[in-house]
């Protein structure tokens, strides 16, 4: 952590919020460099500020027409929250426990790739600010650092997310180096057999490592900051787990490896293989079929990600909220179900865990956060989610989390047009 960052976080005064007295006391309040913050929303407004247009994309952006990536947002409103004031909630419990770690609010750290292409060493920002915020951060295989550098920096609890490889001894591989690491959860991605056709991207030309063309280049010389902060990251950008000893691992060369490395095959058998060789929590991430839900449970998983891969894969399937629904009666509360995409409100957390959700992961938020302040920035964004979920819990008049439950919600037509 730079001295800069350190003084970030040192020197912003705390909060105490109007929801009720001695609220919000541990929580940095939006002021200092980040006053203009105040949501989710902002946070990404100054990221596209602050980074390359094909930069910013790349994170923002996701499969074709993108009608995924919008309805992941827009499923929110079609439920409304039914508030019971009387219940009185002078204060709230936000945590919750999952697979035997008490967590300081029900959110997780997605894993997202090249973390640190929008804040040096932003794999280790993150985990670090999620660690102080109380909550899980799961590493991203395809992090600029090793996840054994993600280890090291002690941020419990660790998640790490794997692939499937054609190269059955690459993915063994991984496993066994997230175990001698002490990953304490291990989330097999399954959405991502085949690369989706992210556009954006496309109409950017952006690559990896990042080739801007016309346009690009004028928009990257405009981003000055992101310039001096990234002149001596740029050029060491690599997948740090892919990196090889007599093998070419300049960044260009290890994402061509890893597409070819992809597994269009992926079977429950490699499920079952994966689950033999890992001892603890096993998660399947990106489960979307009540059917897949059934079968994952009678697998051994140990819990389940609704999630569409933030709408980045195939384009026109569910939303992640309106498919939580039937994976709930699925799962039958016999396995944890947690869901990501479109997470922007702390009442979209407070939805998804009163539909019986167990957490909910963010990732693009992280990523927007990481880009405007590194590890403050990701913990100002983590407060500004935990004063959210805190207001809405105590206008409500829901104390705990477990408190939550369908009784809190009723249909909405906002949603609807």
């Amino acid at each position: 952590m730079t001295n800069a960052t350190r003084a970030d976080i040192r020197d912003v005064p705390l909060a105490v919020s109007s929801t009720g007295a001695g609220r919000d006391r541990d929580t940095p309040a939006a002021s200092g460099r980040f006053k203009r913050l105040y949501n989710i929303a902002e946070i990404r407004k100054a990221a596209l500020s602050a980074l390359p247009r094909p930069v910013f994309d790349f994170a923002d952006g996701a499969a074709e027409d993108e009608r995924t990536l919008r309805r992941n947002v827009e499923a929110f409103a079609d439920v409304a929250l039914l508030p019971r004031p009387l219940n009185g909630a002078a204060s709230c419990d936000l945590s919750v426990e999952l697979f035997g770690r008490r967590l300081a609010m029900p959110l997780v750290i997605a894993p997202t790739g090249l973390a640190g292409l929008f804040w040096p060493d932003g794999e280790r920002e993150s985990a670090r600010a999620a660690s102080a915020s109380g909550i899980a951060y799961c590493a991203s295989h395809g992090s600029v650092c090793t996840l054994e550098e993600i280890a090291g920096t002690g941020v419990e609890p660790r998640w790490m997310q794997v692939f499937v490889y054609k190269d059955r001894g690459f993915t063994r591989e991984m496993v066994e180096r997230a175990d001698a690491a002490r990953y304490s959860a291990l989330v097999l991605t399954i959405d991502n057999q085949l690369l989706g056709n992210r556009e954006r991207d496309l109409r950017n030309g952006f690559t990896i490592p990042p080739r801007f063309g016309l346009a690009g280049t004028l928009s990257t010389a405009t981003k000055v900051p992101w310039l001096l902060r990234m002149r001596t990251a740029l050029p060491r950008l690599t997948f740090g787990n892919y990196v090889r000893p007599g093998h070419a691992n300049d960044i260009a060369s290890l994402a061509g490896r890893l597409a070819e490395l992809l597994d269009p095959g992926l079977s429950w058998a490699e499920v079952d293989w994966l689950r033999k060789i890992w001892r603890g929590p096993f998660i399947i991430k990106g489960v979307l079929h009540p059917d897949e839900a059934r079968e994952a449970v009678q697998r051994g998983a140990d819990g389940i990600v609704v999630s569409n891969h933030g709408g980045r894969q195939l384009d026109g399937s569910p939303a992640s909220f309106d498919a939580l629904p039937a994976i709930l009666e699925a799962v039958s509360g016999r396995i944890p179900v947690l869901m990501d995409g479109g997470v922007r409100r702390g009442s979209d957390v407070v939805k998804a865990v009163a539909s019986g959700a167990a957490a909910c992961l963010i990732g693009r938020p992280q990523l927007w956060a990481l880009a405007v302040g590194g590890m403050a920035g990701v913990q100002h964004m983590l407060g500004i989610f935990r004063r959210e979920i805190d207001r809405t819990m105590g206008l409500m008049g829901v104390s705990r989390t477990s408190d939550l439950g369908p009784h809190c919600l009723v249909p909405s037509r906002f949603g609807r047009r």
